[in-house]
């Protein structure tokens, strides 16, 4: 499988480390704003290919598919202009920051019927594998959920400390995390959700602190907190409370509610999710299936997220 990888940040370095060890997959070019960036990355993992035009990476012929790993507010539309070549598309989490532009996405995945997968990691890390095979094995039923999103990014920068061209969100980026697993692992559907949000930022222009609660049609809850103020472990947290027992996932570690660590280094064949996640990418593609993690599969995570923007929006118009 031939591949662009498009965006020379932290997770285009992330893909590129899992992509090596994946047999199918050969990635042909790095593209990026610049040459100079594309390069930077690329000739770290022996790729001499690098491009600072996207839509010339589109009209090759020896390019099956996209990865995206370029700034938020391009996602959808970067998606879309790769279904519009006839390139299968796995484009970082969110989708879009707009529940328009999310529509967008999957109606023209629908009309070109390319594989179209979203970076919805948490479905490939090993930890939370372990609870979902306990869940479809009628071994765990979750009643709650409480999950811990923290930071410490008070100025503009990535996951590698380096200056953003763009502002993050933990709307519409962090929460989509956690939303998506709350309903892939229930196996329901979000029809209550709740938001507050502490003061904007007065550089960054967004909100620092949110809380958010929701609850499903089955009747299970989630308590969502995140901060982009927390000085301590980065990352996000997750507790399964359940009818036999609690699991704590931190990225690809997992503990039981005491604290006791569970091995999860046979679960798949890496602990790398985002590894997992490309080798779903790649395999779907090859077989003519839907992925874990499509369009389709992550949609309804960011109605809720829409349903959330609009009621800050209303908080907003009150205060």
């Amino acid at each position: 499988m031939r591949i662009a990888l498009v965006g020379a940040g932290a997770f285009g370095e992330k893909h590129l480390v899992g992509l090596k060890n994946i047999p199918d997959a050969e990635v042909v070019t790095v593209v990026s704003a610049s040459e100079e960036e594309s390069r930077k990355l690329a000739e770290p993992h022996g790729i001499s290919d690098v491009s600072d035009s996207y839509e010339a990476t589109l009209r090759r012929d020896d390019i099956d598919a996209v990865i995206l790993t370029t700034p938020t507010p391009m996602h959808a539309r970067q998606a879309i202009q790769a279904m519009d070549a006839g390139k299968h598309v796995e484009v970082e989490i969110p989708v879009a920051d707009s529940w328009a532009d999310a529509q967008a996405v999957m109606t023209k995945q629908r009309e070109t019927g390319l594989v179209c997968m979203v970076g919805h990691t948490r479905r490939f890390n090993p930890s939370h594998q372990y609870v979902k095979q306990r869940i479809d094995a009628g071994e765990f039923v979750i009643q709650s959920m409480d999950v811990q999103t923290f930071f410490l990014r008070r100025t503009n920068t990535n996951a590698k400390g380096e200056p953003r061209s763009w502002t993050d969100h933990l709307l519409w980026h962090h929460s989509a995390h956690t939303i998506d697993i709350f309903q892939y692992m229930t196996g329901a559907k979000v029809v209550q959700a709740n938001i507050l949000q502490g003061p904007k930022h007065p550089e960054l222009g967004i909100a620092m602190d949110q809380s958010i609660q929701m609850k499903t049609d089955q009747g299970q809850i989630l308590t969502l907190a995140l901060s982009f103020n927390n000085d301590g472990p980065l990352g996000t947290f997750f507790r399964y409370i359940g009818d036999t027992g609690t699991y704590i996932a931190r990225y690809d570690d997992l503990v039981n509610g005491r604290e006791e660590p569970i091995d999860v280094s046979q679960v798949d064949v890496s602990i790398n999710g985002i590894e997992l996640q490309d080798r779903e990418f790649i395999a779907a593609i090859k077989e003519g299936r839907e992925p874990n993690g499509s369009v389709a599969q992550v949609l309804d995570c960011y109605r809720v997220i829409g349903e959330l923007a609009g009621s800050l929006e209303a908080q907003d118009g009150w205060s």
